[in-house]
């Protein structure tokens, strides 16, 4: 373990500025969570009939877990629900992101040259994103309690979600020995990610409508942050099972990274052919050969998610009925028109930023090629600078399109009303847009800092659903390109702030291509 300590101060230097980032941005979620839920259901006589309504929804349990009881503590972590999936992606990337791709640019290699212990990248990894996922955990109860919920309730909902993000920082570190780059353990720890999730719905579900497969529930590391019961009488000893699996993979990572070499990995990496396809002899079928993986798991995500949603919005008007608040807070997310449109219309904005995510992950495609020096051998061949970023470009583009045209139909299936809400979920594209020009401009002027394309991303979905739910400024809130777009189905369509938007993602993207042209590549 030697050199554990160096190795973890330059992970957190590294990550001086996306780790408090969305640290913040998580805590003011339930703040934001528990203000919007004090304004729309004042008393306990509006809370307790929010309960009746939901309490039986298999769909709300679904996406939400169960709901325990009426009390606004309950109500705050019932709609917590799935910030335990975010703290859990958010740890695993985290030390996939200081692990495996570390070895995947070299630079691992540098630092193991050093005076540093075999497992010491892999150990500061860990305790940087379990210690980043304490500090937002404990600052998550600091901020509940001080608004008058019970303290251990409190404390019991931030560790929930500090418990989620061990086992999947843990899970991260188990990924990052079995494949050889580090989107494939990426792909496997998300995957074990979605299947945590499927086992606490599928067992939530049951359990509200009364079913026997419950016991599916505690197969789930995100069920065991519901099982921890936070304000509804808390089973501390739960936290136990995180704290045993997080051990348990953490040893199994060990073990694993001591039995492979540097650079390798457990599973067998597959041969290529030894001359391409006539198919793949362009950049425009080299950008589609890397990106079709990315783009199919996005589509298929957000398809099941809009499935999701929108058969809750079959549900919408009745729980808002002879609720005036609650309607004027669907009324503040999506706008005019009726409130099942208005709740539609908010939906619309989560599938845009969640497209952006798309988008911004594409375009960053570019600076993977770049800084692992695969970029470099395509452009000594005939293809220009140019030619390979818009290839890339082309599916940052049309692949959000595409996207949000899938989970917008998918959304309409669901909730019986066909293929409608594809051009509204389509009228997210300008802003998705804007995101991506941005990347691209940050890949051309600041290659070092393209990450930062996420947390413009982050401070976007900030001000979209925490601002919007606490009222800021409109200056603040119109910081966000999401802010300017019409609020469809129900709102009022115009063409000029599409078309504003639009123009600005074209400069960004054009200046940031002109600047790609005359940087040196690759910039390490």
């Amino acid at each position: 373990m030697t050199g554990t300590w160096s190795l973890l101060r330059l992970v957190l230097r590294r990550d001086r500025f996306l780790m408090p980032l969305w640290i913040v941005a998580l805590t003011i979620a339930p703040l934001g969570y528990l203000s919007s839920i004090n304004a729309a259901y004042p008393d306990a006589a509006a809370r307790q009939h929010f309960y009746d309504l939901n309490v039986t929804s298999a769909t709300f349990a679904v996406r939400n877990g169960p709901l325990y009881g009426p009390s606004a503590g309950e109500l705050l972590a019932w709609q917590c629900g799935f910030v335990p999936v975010v703290a859990g992606l958010i740890a695993l990337l985290t030390v996939v992101r200081h692990t495996r791709t570390e070895e995947e640019a070299g630079r691992r290699e540098l630092t193991g040259a050093t005076v540093v212990g075999r497992h010491a990248g892999l150990v500061a990894a860990v305790l940087a994103a379990c210690g980043a996922c304490l500090v937002y955990g404990l600052l998550v109860a600091l901020g509940v309690s001080a608004q008058g919920v019970p303290a251990a309730g409190a404390l019991a909902l931030g560790l929930g979600f500090t418990m989620t993000g061990w086992v999947f920082a843990a899970v991260g570190a188990v990924t990052a020995q079995l494949t050889w780059g580090a989107s494939g353990a990426r792909g496997i720890g998300i995957g074990v990610l979605v299947l945590a999730f499927l086992l606490r719905a599928a067992g939530d579900s049951s359990e509200t409508t009364g079913g026997s497969a419950g016991w599916l529930a505690w197969l789930s590391p995100i069920g065991w942050a519901h099982r921890l019961r936070p304000f509804a009488g808390e089973r501390w000893w739960v936290l136990l099972l995180g704290v045993a699996f997080t051990a348990l993979s953490f040893v199994a990572a060990v073990v694993l990274s001591a039995r492979r070499d540097l650079g390798a990995a457990l599973l067998p990496a597959r041969l290529g052919r030894p001359a391409a396809k006539a198919s793949l002899r362009s950049p425009l079928a080299l950008a589609w050969r890397l990106q079709r993986g990315t783009l199919l798991v996005w589509t298929v995500c957000l398809a099941l998610v809009g499935l999701l949603l929108g058969g809750v919005a079959q549900n919408v008007s009745d729980l808002v009925r002879d609720n005036k608040a609650v309607a004027d807070v669907f009324e503040r997310l999506g706008g005019g028109g009726a409130v099942t449109d208005a709740y539609l219309a908010g939906t619309m904005t989560l599938f845009g930023l969640a497209a952006a995510g798309y988008a911004v992950q594409a375009t960053l495609k570019l600076r993977a090629e770049e800084a692992a020096g695969r970029a470099e051998p395509v452009l000594a061949t005939a293809v220009g600078r140019v030619g390979w970023a818009v290839a890339h470009l082309v599916f940052a583009l049309l692949g959000s399109a595409f996207v949000l045209a899938v989970t917008g139909l998918a959304t309409g299936l669901a909730y019986g009303d066909g293929a409608r809400l594809v051009p509204a979920a389509l009228a997210q594209l300008p802003a998705v847009w804007v995101l991506a020009g941005l990347a691209a401009a940050l890949i051309g002027f600041l290659p070092r800092f393209a990450a930062a394309a996420w947390g413009l991303l982050g401070a976007f979905l900030l001000l979209s659903l925490v601002g919007s739910a606490l009222q800021w400024n409109d200056v603040v809130l119109g910081i966000s390109p999401f802010a300017h777009l019409p609020r469809l189905p129900g709102g009022t369509f115009s063409v000029t702030p599409l078309l504003w938007l639009v123009l600005i993602a074209a400069v960004a993207g054009v200046a940031g291509l002109a600047a790609l042209r005359r940087r040196d590549i690759p910039v390490g």
